[in-house]
């Protein structure tokens, strides 16, 4: 079998997460670089977001795919934190490297970064400020979208969409009820620019009316939603019908389409009843089909047809327009009816789209994405699943972390103050972990064409020296600022999964040492069952 041995291991797993990290390191932070990604087909992505980047890299070292594979685990719990997390498990591994070369056992730093992890999320809990439900203003929402957006796009973008969220993430809103993000659809439109993407209140359909004459703008419609089918059905069962002439067929054929067209003319009648006399639009969106006939006695009674809609759009429609969706004509009721103010069409290109905007009391909506071309509509649509995802676990976690890098700088002091309180080897664990955790802030530093070591210090200086722990970095001056104050705020899940997973994947590799390439070989025949045993 292939072997790579005890001190080559160890090294090897060492580089990987090196190399990994070098590769994201000028992601970090708003003033971080892109990275420019051509799929095989020339399809091109640009972006800086960590997840994308480690999904779509192809990786084909074993250790560096386990650390990706952690780091894009991680956002899909909390929608943040990937590129922290390969920046703080290659550190942690580097730190290490250090005491290893030395000759020191790898389960004794282990130990003592067990040790640190724990009490770190001990700190995180005392270092966080809560924030009561009065609390959760516009202006903290914002700024917590911000601090996420702004890793991911330019400035002027991020704070454009940073209020799309939170209207987004307060519009589904529902006490005592689980945010369900779904609910906020996603649609795009190739044209205009970036900053014209836009919240809409109600729900966008990507397709439009079937009938040349519907109306194009309805205003102040009734939403009539449903699931019928509405257009000729074929008989389940293979039946043969015989007639002796002519009058016989075209009696059958109109007791065939009579099946259809009294359930148009009982919604016929049912709009008539609700509208009466006045100028009201009346709008029926269906899931299943409705044919040309129906289609066209539906026009002629002033109903604007709309079918096959998304089944997921069903659900979004009668929470943003209110009314509930019917699966039969009988007994229509009143109730049944959602609201909007104005329905449109609009027409780019081939396509069609149909908005349903002004509902009351919604409890869904749209964000619309526009972009000159396609790569800039995927890094908007990365940006806002982040941002939404942010805006989120502050109403869930009910705290915020002060962000620039306080948490980290805070962390480490607190570290070196417990070490002096533990006994023996596990020291050079714990001081490697304190020492791991800078590595954000001076990514940062890095990042902004600072210089590292006199930003690091300044910090330091500044985080013990009483009264003020919560220092973080003004990327802009270098020089130290307070994070609460200029409204940079982190997630509380973030940093408490970043410290978790970030900490278990560097633990786990110092402790191999060997690898071993598993599974058959693929030139050798499989083994004969039968042969006896030498």
């Amino acid at each position: 079998a292939d072997i790579i041995g005890k001190n080559h291991s160890l090294a090897m797993n060492i580089q990987a997460a090196q190399s990994l990290m070098s590769v994201v390191k000028s992601n970090l932070g708003p003033s971080g670089t892109m990275k420019m990604l051509v799929s095989g087909a020339g399809t091109i992505k640009i972006t800086k977001d960590g997840k994308v980047l480690l999904d779509e890299m192809q990786i084909q070292h074993p250790t560096a795919s386990i650390i990706a594979r952690t780091a894009t685990a991680q956002d899909d719990i909390t929608g943040d934190g990937t590129t922290s997390n390969v920046l703080f498990t290659g550190e942690l591994l580097r730190q290490s490297s250090r005491h290893l070369s030395e000759g020191l056992h790898p389960r004794v730093i282990v130990e003592g970064f067990e040790l640190a992890r724990d009490r770190c999320m001990k700190f995180v809990d005392e270092f966080k400020k809560d924030v009561s439900e009065e609390k959760l203003d516009n202006e903290l929402l914002m700024n917590v979208a911000k601090s996420s957006l702004r890793t991911k796009v330019h400035q002027k973008l991020a704070d454009h969409l940073s209020d799309i969220v939170v209207r987004a993430v307060k519009c589904i809103r529902r006490p005592k009820m689980p945010l369900d993000l779904h609910m906020v659809e996603i649609m795009h439109m190739v044209h205009k620019s970036d900053m014209d993407t836009r919240y809409i209140n109600g729900l966008v359909l990507d397709h439009g009316a079937r009938h040349p004459n519907m109306a194009k703008r309805s205003e102040d419609c009734y939403i009539f939603i449903c699931n019928v089918s509405l257009e000729y059905e074929k008989s389940e069962v293979n039946a043969g019908f015989f007639y002796s002439n002519a009058e016989e067929r075209e009696k059958q054929v109109a007791a065939e389409r009579k099946f259809t067209d009294d359930k148009v003319k009982k919604i016929i009648q049912f709009k008539e009843k609700v509208c009466g006399d006045s100028k009201k639009g009346f709008i029926l969106i269906n899931q299943k089909g409705i044919d040309p006939l129906s289609l066209d006695l539906l026009q002629k009674a002033g109903i604007v047809g709309i079918r096959r809609a998304k089944r997921r759009n069903m659900e979004r429609l009668s929470l943003a327009c209110g009314g509930y969706a019917v699966n039969s004509v009988e007994d229509l009721d009143e109730k049944c009816l959602g609201h909007a103010d104005l329905v449109y069409e609009h027409v780019l290109g081939e396509d069609k789209f149909t908005f349903v905007e002004g509902c009351k009391n919604a409890a869904s909506c749209t964000v619309l994405i526009n972009g000159p071309n396609d790569h800039t509509i995927r890094q908007i649509k990365d940006a806002l699943r982040d941002g939404l995802r942010a805006v989120r676990n502050v109403m869930e976690d009910k705290a915020v972390i002060a962000g620039a890098g306080a948490f980290e700088i805070a962390a480490h002091n607190d570290l070196m103050k417990f070490k002096k309180t533990t006994k023996g080897r596990v020291k050079l664990g714990i001081d490697a972990f304190a020492h791991a955790l800078l590595v954000i802030p001076k990514t940062l530093a890095e990042n902004s064409g600072l210089d590292v070591q006199q930003a690091i210090i300044a910090l330091m200086e500044q985080s013990n020296s009483e009264g003020n722990p919560r220092v973080g970095l003004d990327i802009a001056t270098g020089k130290c600022l307070l994070p609460e104050d200029v409204g940079i705020w982190d997630n509380v899940r973030v940093k408490k999964q970043l410290l978790h997973l970030g900490s278990l994947v560097a633990m786990k590799l110092l402790l191999v040492d060997e690898v071993i390439r598993a599974g058959r070989k693929f030139n050798k025949a499989p083994a004969d069952p039968n042969a006896p045993v030498m």
